[in-house]
């Protein structure tokens, strides 16, 4: 397995790129903006395909990479549907997993730090976000944080996992790189409590100044998404309202996005070819499926996937590809059950 931990100095943030083999996918958690071009760099020399983008929660000391990433990789971002941020491809909920070639992470929620905290949890070691740091705990006084949440998140989720399960957090400002529950239990000053009351008492009494890059972190960090207005101009762009008008028209081919576990999750649209975004560059190649398809029926192909995201990169790919007659649904499945839409469940 390719596991790097890298570290941003300014902001005390440690991002986390995952693979199971030179050549393969590529997963990276909580990037920073400003190191994009190393993380790219790191990709070209390993010779990865970076496919999945994640954040642990909407942070609030420096701005994400997942945009940066998105555009320059055609990644899929990734959060917890809790989170403000305004679109990202995918939103992930307790007990669902992200996957990648050969890697598989265990979602976690785990508020408290803000209400959108996520943890990941990947075989020997869990990777806490802001939830649980070395020797300390993510403050808790704003961005809808709880102490109690923190809590409950802390002693009856992360340290339920086996003691020797090795603790990568998000941030560290001492120089500390990894830990273990095991360690967390004992020498964790934050945890040496006897009750959630008394929890409660010693995160009030911290008294920290805000992060500096809050009032620039925070609204950054909430509009990453994708600019889908601009295949709305160029007419490559159904509304919900107007795709489920043309729902059963011959002329028309949907294609759904999303992962296999998504579409058993939220459900599926009757008559759409299943075809998920990351074989979209192979299937959209001469000989490919999508191509093919295409080619033989003369169907218009819409693509759609959970909030539009990859969809609208389908759009792009196929236009880069030779595919001109190619459009997606607007906000994506979202979008499409809030205007009223059929959905199938299995």
């Amino acid at each position: 397995m390719i596991f790097r931990q890298l570290f941003d100095s300014v902001s005390g943030t440690y991002s986390y790129l995952l693979a199971s083999r030179l050549g393969g996918e590529a997963l990276i958690l909580d990037p920073v903006l400003e190191k994009a071009d190393r993380y790219c760099q790191l990709l070209r020399e390993l010779d990865l395909k970076l496919v999945k983008a994640v954040d642990t929660h909407l942070h609030a000391d420096h701005v994400t990479g997942l945009g940066e990433l998105r555009d320059r990789t055609h990644c899929i971002t990734i959060m917890g549907e809790q989170s403000k941020a305004d679109v990202v491809s995918m939103r992930v909920a307790d007990g669902d997993k992200v996957t990648i070639e050969g890697i598989t992470l265990d979602v976690m929620y785990t508020p408290g730090h803000t209400d959108d905290s996520y943890s990941f949890l990947m075989g020997d070691r869990v990777f806490t976000g802001d939830t649980l740091l070395i020797r300390g705990t993510g403050r808790t006084d704003f961005q809808n944080g709880s102490s109690r949440a923190q809590y409950d998140s802390i002693f009856n989720r992360l340290l339920k996992l086996p003691e020797e399960t090795l603790v990568f957090p998000a941030h560290d400002y001492k120089g500390d790189t990894v830990s273990t529950i095991g360690e967390e239990k004992r020498y964790n000053p934050r945890l040496q409590v006897k009750s959630v009351d008394e929890y409660i008492q010693l995160m009030a009494n911290l008294k920290l100044p805000n992060p500096k890059m809050m009032d620039v972190a925070v609204p950054a960090n909430m509009h990453v998404g994708l600019h889908q207005d601009e295949l709305v101009k160029a007419g490559l762009s159904l509304t919900a309202r107007d795709a489920i008008a043309s729902l059963g028209r011959p002329e028309i081919l949907l294609v759904d996005l999303r992962e296999s576990s998504e579409r058993a999750k939220h459900g599926m649209l009757a008559g759409a070819l299943h075809a998920p975004y990351g074989g979209i560059e192979e299937s959209l190649k001469p000989g490919g499926m999508l191509r093919e398809v295409a080619a033989a029926s003369g169907r218009r192909i819409v693509f759609f996937c959970a909030f539009g995201e990859r969809s609208a990169m389908a759009v792009k790919a196929a236009k880069e590809a030779g595919l001109a007659n190619t459009a997606h649904i607007e906000g994506g499945m979202d979008a499409w059950k809030k205007a009223g839409g059929p959905v199938l469940h299995a």
